[in-house]
Parts: C-alpha cells; sequence; structure tokens
C-alpha cells in the first residue's frame, strides 16, 4: 500500500489574493493546453490566450508577467527558457477549480440508464477476453462513480428543495414533476439491483488481475490496490445489506410522502377561499379598530354568541362546605334544567328567581383582567433580554415569570433547528419570541417554590 499524502496548505492559494481572478484565468489557459498536449507555452501565448478569451487590453504585460512569477512561487508552473508549463500541483489545482465550478452550476439525477450500464458492463466481464475484461472494467468504475457523484447532488437539491419556499405555482410544479420522477426511478428498482447483485455474485475472484494483464501492465500493487478499493465501493452500493441502494431507494419513498403531503396542504388551501387562522387576524384587526371598551363587547358577543350565563346564581344546596375560592372543576356539580335557558325557569313548580344584577361581577371582571394585563406586561419586561443571554446568569426568578420563561423555552425545544442549530418560538399571542441555542453545562434556576436544575441554554427573548 502507498501511503496517502494531504492536500497542501497552500495549494489554493491563488483564489484568495487580490488578483485571484487573473491567476485563475492563467492557470486555466494551461489545463487546456495541458489537455490538448500542449507542455509549454511562451507568455506571449498566454496573453494572446486570454484575449480569446474575453480579457483583451485587460492585462498588461507586466501584470501577466507577475502573475506568472507568483504562480511560479507557488509552485503551480515551472519555467525554462522564457517557456512555462503545468507542474504536477498545476494540474491537481486546476482539476479542483473545475471540480468546484461543475458543482457548482451541476445537478444531481437518478438516471436507470446508468443502472442498466453497471449491469451490462458486469455481464461482460464474464469473458475470457482479458483484454476486454481490462475496458470493461474501466467503464464500470466510471459509471459508479457517475452513481455516487450524481445521487449525491440529487439528493442534495431534494433536501433543500423540502426546506426551500418558493411562489405557489412554482412550489406546486417543480414538487409535483420531482415526484414523477422519483416514481419512475423507483418502479424497477427492485429488478434492476437483483439483476446487479446476481452478477457480483457470478464475477471472477482473479477479475482484477486479469485485468491487469489485459492492459499489459507490470506487477503493480498499488493498481490492484485502487481496483479492489473501488469494487468494494460497487459491492456496498448493490451487494451488501443493506446496501446504499436500498437507503437511496428509502430516501426516494419518504420522499415522495412528504412532497405529497406538501401538495395536498397546497390544495387544501386553494380550495377553501379562508381558514380558522385567518378569521382570527381578521377579527384581531376589527377588535384593534374599536374606540371604546363597549364596542369591544359588543364586537365579541357578535362574534362568539357568548352572553352571561343564566345559572351563575345557582349554588349549592349547603354553601359553608364549598369554599368561595375553590376552582369550578373541583366542586359537586349543581341541578340545572335543560329548560333553563330556553325559558329562564327551572322545573319546579313556581318561576325562578330573578336574574341578579351582573354589573358588579363585570367590573370585578375587568379589574381582575386589568390586573392580570399588567402582571403579564410586567413578566414579559422582565423576561425580555438585551441580546442573547445564557440560562446559568438567570439565577433567581418570581415564579410567575419563571413559569412563562420555561413556557417559552419548551415551546422552542420542541421546534426544528434551522441551518444553524437555532430554534424559534413565539408565544401564543404573538408578543414575544425567543432564540434558542443550546450552550454546554447546566443552569440552576431558584424560585420561591424551588430550584430547577437542567442543561443550559443561550437565549435572546425579544417582543414583537
Amino acid at each position: 500500500m502507498t501511503k496517502s499524502h494531504g492536500v497542501p496548505a497552500d495549494l489554493f492559494r491563488f483564489t484568495t489574493t487580490v488578483d485571484a481572478e487573473l491567476h485563475t484565468a492563467v492557470l486555466r489557459v494551461f489545463g487546456l493546453a495541458n489537455a490538448r498536449l500542449e507542455t509549454s507555452l511562451s507568455p506571449d501565448d498566454v496573453q494572446q490566450r486570454l484575449r480569446d478569451a474575453g480579457w483583451a487590453e485587460q492585462v498588461t504585460d507586466e501584470e501577466l508577467t507577475g502573475s506568472l512569477t507568483k504562480l511560479r512561487k507557488w509552485g503551480l508552473l515551472d519555467s525554462a527558457q522564457q517557456r512555462y508549463g503545468l507542474t504536477k500541483l498545476g494540474e491537481a489545482a486546476f482539476a479542483g477549480v473545475q471540480h468546484a465550478l461543475e458543482t457548482l452550476t451541476g445537478s444531481g439525477a437518478l438516471q436507470t440508464a446508468v443502472l442498466d450500464a453497471i449491469a451490462d458492463r458486469l455481464d461482460e466481464l464474464q469473458t475470457t477476453d482479458d483484454r476486454r475484461t481490462f475496458t470493461a472494467l474501466m467503464e464500470l468504475e466510471g459509471h459508479v462513480q457517475t452513481l455516487t457523484t450524481n445521487t449525491t447532488r440529487f439528493n442534495a437539491d431534494l433536501q433543500r428543495l423540502l426546506r426551500e419556499e418558493h411562489d405557489l405555482a412554482t412550489f406546486q410544479d417543480v414538487k409535483r414533476t420531482t415526484i414523477t420522477y422519483l416514481r419512475d426511478f423507483i418502479s424497477d428498482l427492485d429488478a434492476r439491483k437483483q439483476r446487479i447483485r446476481d452478477a457480483i455474485g457470478a464475477i471472477d475472484p482473479k477479475l482484477h488481475e486479469r485485468a491487469r494483464n489485459g492492459a499489459d501492465l507490470l506487477k503493480d500493487e498499488h493498481w490492484l490496490d485502487e481496483r479492489a478499493k473501488n469494487w468494494k465501493s460497487l459491492k456496498a452500493w448493490f451487494h451488501d445489506t443493506p446496501s446504499k441502494a436500498d437507503e437511496l431507494q428509502d430516501v426516494a419513498r419518504k420522499a415522495i410522502v412528504q412532497l405529497l403531503r406538501v401538495l395536498d396542504r397546497i390544495s387544501e388551501q386553494r380550495k377553501r377561499p379562508t381558514n380558522t387562522a385567518a378569521d382570527f387576524r381578521a377579527l384581531a384587526h376589527w377588535f384593534a379598530r374599536t374606540e371604546t371598551e363597549d364596542q369591544a363587547h359588543e364586537l365579541f358577543n357578535a362574534a362568539f354568541g357568548l352572553h352571561p350565563a343564566r345559572h351563575a346564581h345557582l349554588a349549592h344546596a349547603d354553601g359553608e362546605l364549598i369554599p368561595s375560592a375553590e376552582p369550578w372543576h373541583n366542586t359537586p356539580p349543581v341541578p340545572l334544567s335543560p329548560h333553563l335557558r330556553a325559558t329562564g325557569k327551572q322545573e319546579h313548580i313556581g318561576s325562578t328567581g330573578k336574574v341578579r344584577d351582573v354589573d358588579e361581577v363585570r367590573r370585578n371582571r375587568r379589574r381582575q383582567a386589568q390586573r392580570e394585563r399588567e402582571e403579564l406586561e410586567h413578566a414579559w419586561q422582565l423576561i425580555q433580554t438585551d441580546g442573547a443571554v445564557r440560562l446559568s446568569t438567570l439565577r433567581e426568578l418570581d415564579h410567575d415569570t419563571f413559569h412563562r420563561l420555561i413556557d417559552l423555552v419548551g415551546r422552542a425545544l420542541g421546534s426544528d433547528p434551522d441551518s444553524t442549530g437555532t430554534r424559534t418560538a413565539v408565544t401564543t399571542d404573538g408578543r414575544m419570541l425567543i432564540n434558542l441555542r443550546n450552550a454546554r453545562g447546566w443552569a440552576t434556576i431558584t424560585t420561591r417554590k424551588g430550584t430547577l436544575n437542567g442543561p443550559d441554554y443561550v437565549i435572546d427573548v425579544q417582543s414583537r
């Protein structure tokens, strides 16, 4: 085995300098010349080819000489008698730039033709002709590499498609097309996987030695090691249990389900001209435009149809047994006639008592609601942070404030993190927003009712 070497730390230094565009263009000129078997170029040749590429009158002779000198200093070019050519490092740097550009501009694909080509090359490997075995093996490795590259890119594009937001028309068209594409790919995938798996099992164990003989190569152990590594990659795709092809099939099926759910939700939204959330938002705008509290109460009654309960005056037979502060859900039920709401009378002889005056009750409830609003505003002011802080810095809190803070943290932990690991949540009324990130260590928060110990987080609470 030959020892693998790491990539030199400054191999791509030319892409980070002030003249990065010029250095990259010059390197590209040498890379294209190398592909045409031109091993060296003069500065005049480089200048002419830069002009052909659209750099006319943009590069002076001094600038070009400086670029060639720096590329030679970095070990990407060598020179002899005023002619320059790519070094091994230069070839690697050019290949890296080309690969990066292909990745940025290309897109992945799931090609059934590649699977068929892999199966065909495996069938050809069973021939007795060593030369044909060599060419079929090289073609097979190329197809496996293409499958790996395209599948990786396609999966990345697919996951971005599931995360990104588009306008409704584009969103629907793109995702419906993707669903059809995925269905077509996995429709016959099981049969193709089985054909490839059977062909791998029938291959001669001395395949690589025969291919080496067919290529007229000497006993090159490194070449055999490379073939063994590529063959292991092929088996990982189709022969192992579970194989990468099985995992790809699962990913495709899950993506189809997710895309169908999104499309169903879009279709449902288009069918309904409005929804509950939109109704409540419209009602909230109406409440905001009311000028007096009486108008707000009138709007509330019209929207929800809630009127004073006519049985509020009824009480338990022995009222002294029930404390006045006891919650209603903890008290025994009071007999109530089903006709009370319709007729104002209970099912017994004689009429019911008059409905008592509830103005005082309303005033008390208004005062209580006002007090609760003030307490809530005070709690939100205490919770609001000036930027990001750690939970562990909040040593002591009022219990009500602590309760609301923990509710906000719980909402954030129940949401999915974004690409930076930040989780976001808002309160039910939309007043407060929290951004939460994980932090190492533990936090201790104390209230008058006890102490909470738990994982520490970085939080940023803001008013909306």
